[in-house]
């Protein structure tokens, strides 16, 4: 059986998060991996970002790393990745939509701009989306809300790394058998 793609989505170091939130995101990649998922992730091309810190939390528990970048190149920031596929478009929904569209779930924690963007892509195609709550940011605003009146898929809330590795791996099981 195919293993499960999770994506964990997350504010770029521009937005000055704080060493805290970079652990949680780095403690939900070790999480990812521990569960023998494969790890996707934003891999940037200038900058430190919270899914670079799950990246880095996966590698160092053996797991496999997936990384979806922009442009062309492969030159990213987390040089310990497995996998990079530029994906030849820009930032602002194509490089999002092709990361969003590869996972079987998403993983939300903190998040600016970027991350709204995938939340959105993620519900209009209907990917489950669990938010890591208590670092700020869209997850923060989105936990167990519905992005629309639509009400078609509700942001799935979490308090820890931990429990939302789990709710992403339950919400993966219903996904695949919904959509194999």
């Amino acid at each position: 059986m195919r293993k499960f793609q999770i994506g964990v989505m997350g504010s770029a170091a521009d937005l000055r998060y704080a060493k805290a939130v970079e652990e949680a995101a780095y403690a939900l990649g070790r999480e990812v991996a521990k569960n023998d998922a494969i790890l996707f992730f934003g891999a940037e091309k200038d900058s430190d970002s919270l899914s670079t810190a799950a990246c880095r939390g996966a590698k160092d528990v053996g797991g496999l790393t997936v990384g979806i970048t922009y442009g062309k190149g492969k030159d990213v920031w987390e040089k310990d990745a497995d996998i990079i596929i530029p994906c030849g478009l820009e930032r602002g929904g194509g490089r999002e939509t092709v990361l969003v569209t590869g996972c079987d779930v998403i993983i939300a924690i903190s998040g600016g701009s970027g991350t709204l963007t995938e939340l959105a892509i993620a519900y209009q195609a209907d990917i489950p989306m669990v938010a890591l709550k208590g670092y700020g940011g869209w997850a923060d605003t989105l936990a167990g809300e519905y992005i629309d009146a639509r009400k078609r898929r509700k942001v799935i809330s979490t308090a820890s790394p931990e429990d939302a590795v789990k709710a992403a791996l339950e919400a993966a099981v219903e996904y695949r058998e919904k959509y194999a």
